[in-house]
């Protein structure tokens, strides 16, 4: 306990708030146990401690732990949070809940026993948090944290403190909100390089290694998130890698699943699951025409998560078009519904029809929108693209 305090206070002490998220005042902390799920990269430990050092400024109350640690392969969880707990403890932290087996019983386990304790854990995005176990449907809540947005990009770029906007108020009034923005920046300045390294926050530090960096994390998804956590064999790992790139070098991607699984070698319901893998790990996003109701069939096309992946996967991939709708639903969706619709790239909450392209993308009625490139103001249902970075 004493190891894991003074190393916890070394971490709090030389751990640096670069990019204070939103998310941290979107949680309900009045929760006894919390979950915070994304992809490796988005900034889950910095979250986690930023959250420590504003709330329990007192190292006795709160205590970090990384159950990377060989200490808890003999320890139980139930055993060292009981006894922190009668120390005084009011949080404990547990970063890659994954790592443990047999998570989801001492979880319920101390959440029933330890009345005045609040656990707040962080995991993988496929971990399945309530299949595991059915009971902490009712006890615990579980939030995701996805990588920077482009308002967040800027804000830190740009020593900015520019807010976030819902979906409606980026619809009727877009022009206000733009020109409040480029009176203080001009956001095109930033948007190419927020695309191609803008999303995953080490970027803060360490840029020259970013590609390699991503990589690196891309690749462990697929290892361990993808096929360990989905008990899949490792011998299947180069199908699961080959498809990602068959994906990422035609994105948006209209599926077709019969010749996919002939490049990949193998079955049409096997394609089906390893795409739901990929979309469950957050490497692909899925368009849909009646949304999450259709799951279980093929989906009309297929992005990559974010346009960083997309210059690390396919740096030689440069299209424009790739760019902009990939970005489009990587902000757009996080906190809105996306559906394909004939004739259009994207609808939005059942309700607005979009195209996604340059400068000269119009509306092609009143009752249709476009979201544009180039522009740093639009005009009617014309938006800048860029302005969609600004919803979380």
């Amino acid at each position: 306990m004493e190891y894991f305090k003074e190393a916890h206070i070394k971490l709090i002490n030389n751990s640096k708030s670069v990019v204070r998220r939103d998310l941290i005042d979107e949680i309900d902390w009045n929760h006894r146990l919390i979950g915070i799920k994304g992809f490796r990269g988005v900034g889950k430990t910095s979250f986690l401690l930023d959250y420590i050092k504003e709330n329990y400024p007192n190292p006795k109350d709160s205590l970090y732990i990384n159950l990377n640690s060989f200490y808890f392969t003999g320890r139980k969880i139930t055993g060292f949070a009981d006894d922190f707990y009668k120390k005084g403890g009011k949080v404990l932290v547990l970063d890659q809940i994954h790592k443990y087996p047999n998570w989801a019983a001492e979880l319920k386990e101390c959440y029933e026993s330890m009345q005045g304790l609040q656990i707040i854990f962080s995991a993988s995005p496929v971990l399945r948090v309530f299949e595991n176990s059915v009971n902490l449907k009712n006890c615990a809540k579980v939030y995701h944290l996805p990588g920077l947005s482009f308002r967040e990009f800027l804000n830190y770029q740009t020593q900015n403190n520019f807010e976030k906007y819902n979906f409606d108020q980026i619809i009727n009034n877009h022009i206000s909100i733009a020109k409040k923005i480029t009176k203080k920046v001009k956001p095109l300045a930033y948007f190419e390089a927020y695309l191609e390294h803008g999303y995953f926050p080490y970027f803060l530090d360490r840029s020259s290694y970013f590609s390699d960096d991503l990589l690196k994390h891309i690749n462990l998804a697929l290892e361990i998130d993808v096929t360990y956590l989905n008990q899949i064999e490792l011998k299947y790992l180069p199908k699961l890698r080959k498809l990602l790139y068959i994906i990422a070098n035609e994105v948006p991607f209209t599926p077709n699943i019969s010749k996919i699984s002939t490049e990949i070698e193998t079955s049409r319901a096997t394609v089906m699951n390893y795409l739901r893998y990929l979309k469950n790990a957050r490497l692909i996003n899925m368009l849909y025409a009646n949304g999450d109701e259709e799951q279980q069939k093929k989906p009309v096309k297929i992005y990559l998560q974010n346009t960083n992946f997309l210059k690390t996967v396919v740096p030689a991939n440069r299209d424009n078009a790739t760019y902009r709708q990939t970005f489009f639903y990587s902000q757009v969706g996080y906190k809105n519904e996306l559906k394909a619709a004939d004739g259009f790239d994207f609808k939005v909450n059942n309700n607005y029809l979009f195209n996604v392209g340059g400068k000269y993308t119009e509306p092609s009625d009143q009752n249709t929108y476009s979201a544009s490139d180039r522009i740093e103001i639009g005009e009617g249902n014309k938006i800048p693209l860029w302005l969609f970075g600004f919803l979380y």
